[in-house]
């Protein structure tokens, strides 16, 4: 993928770079580089659902890789996907909580003290995130980055939080805490501890402004990627109808678990399968409930299709953090949304993922799995 420098180390010759297209010719992959090769796998190569060539340009931005992928020969694409990384950096300048002068910074420093105005498009994502949060019991907030740095410490650490300070950590997450005002346009936390951190939704929505970007340019077949966890698709990979996307099998990430057609559709998957630690004899996973501040059980991975990446990205957590049955429940009033769902199996039985409104013809299984289809 891009070997493109982070755009903190130089953003503004990064922009010059991108708007003049220099750097974007150092990411073009060859024609006959097959998608399958970073994306979804070379077991893909035996699939149904086999990929072809691609153009694909990328640069780094929010911690992982983002790509732009098109069909080979696709008419203004490089100017177009040019303006879509450029868009992602700008984006990550915007919403990073690891840079002291982006507006999600300042607000986490001022925005207990007082209301203050927000970027339109900002304030609109933030109301978005507000509403997810709603609609999923909580499962899923953008408040929660405080649990999961206290999480990260303990397993530094070798530890558990102790009570008194898992308790003060909960006190200042919830959405309920955020005072979005949109006669002004501002913000206000009730909390003087409360902070936003969007990482559970940021890509995703990097995604979603960057397609703007592409669809009011004509561009009709692409795909774009964030880290690969998060994934945006319009039109068709070929002659086929969506794209094809690999979901890793999250006890063994270096085989797939299943290929799912993509098509006008945003992806999000999040797990658990490697990213956890044991303490005395227990497992603890890095997904964090923000209802209880204790991580998530039950669940080896989910991935959420829904017609924005963002959406996808924020369920994707939220689905992890509820389980099957309220994730399937959450499916059945929101007829928008298809799943994979996979918990944890019984010992020494195949893993046995739960398909949601995903028609049988659009997605293949591995024989590791037994898949239940649910419409």
């Amino acid at each position: 993928m891009s070997d493109t420098p982070s755009p903190s180390d130089n953003p503004q010759a990064n922009r010059r770079e991108f708007l003049t297209g220099q750097s974007l010719l150092k990411q073009i992959s060859s024609a006959g580089e097959a998608l399958v090769d970073q994306l979804m796998g070379e077991e893909l190569a035996n699939s149904r659902f086999h990929a072809g060539p691609t153009v694909r340009l990328g640069t780094r931005a929010m911690a992982c890789e983002f790509d732009v992928i098109f069909n080979p020969s696709t008419e203004g694409g490089l100017k177009v996907a040019s303006e879509v990384l450029a868009l992602i950096n700008q984006l990550e300048d915007q919403m990073t909580v690891y840079r002291d002068h982006s507006e999600i910074s300042q607000l986490n420093r001022v925005a207990s003290k007082q209301p203050i105005r927000v970027e339109p498009r900002l304030f609109e994502l933030l109301s978005r995130a507000c509403d997810l949060s709603i609609s999923t019991e909580g499962a899923f907030d953008l408040t929660s980055g405080p649990l999961v740095s206290l999480w990260s410490r303990c397993q530094r650490e070798l530890n558990l939080p102790q009570q008194d300070s898992l308790q003060a950590t909960l006190a200042a997450v919830g959405a309920r805490h955020l005072c979005l005002d949109p006669q002004t346009g501002t913000l206000h936390f009730k909390h003087p501890e409360t902070t936003l951190n969007l990482g559970a939704i940021g890509k995703g929505y990097a995604l979603d402004r960057g397609a703007e970007l592409l669809q009011n340019a004509g561009i009709e077949n692409w795909m774009i990627h964030g880290g690969q966890s998060s994934i945006l698709a319009h039109g068709n990979h070929r002659e086929g109808q969506g794209w094809p996307v690999g979901i890793r099998n999250p006890q063994m990430p270096d085989r797939l678990l299943a290929t799912v057609l993509l098509r006008d559709r945003g992806m999000g998957t999040s797990g658990s399968g490697t990213k956890f630690f044991r303490l005395a004899g227990t497992r603890y996973g890095h997904i964090i409930d923000p209802r209880t501040g204790w991580p998530s059980e039950g669940m080896l991975s989910v991935s959420v299709m829904a017609p924005d990446a963002a959406s996808a990205d924020a369920l994707a957590t939220a689905f992890f953090v509820l389980g099957v049955e309220k994730s399937l429940e959450f499916c059945h009033n929101h007829p928008e949304i298809q799943a994979i769902l996979v918990p944890l199996p019984e010992p020494g039985r195949r893993l046995q993922p739960s398909v949601v409104r995903i028609p049988e013809e659009d997605v293949e299984f591995t024989s590791e799995a037994l898949p239940r289809f649910h419409q």
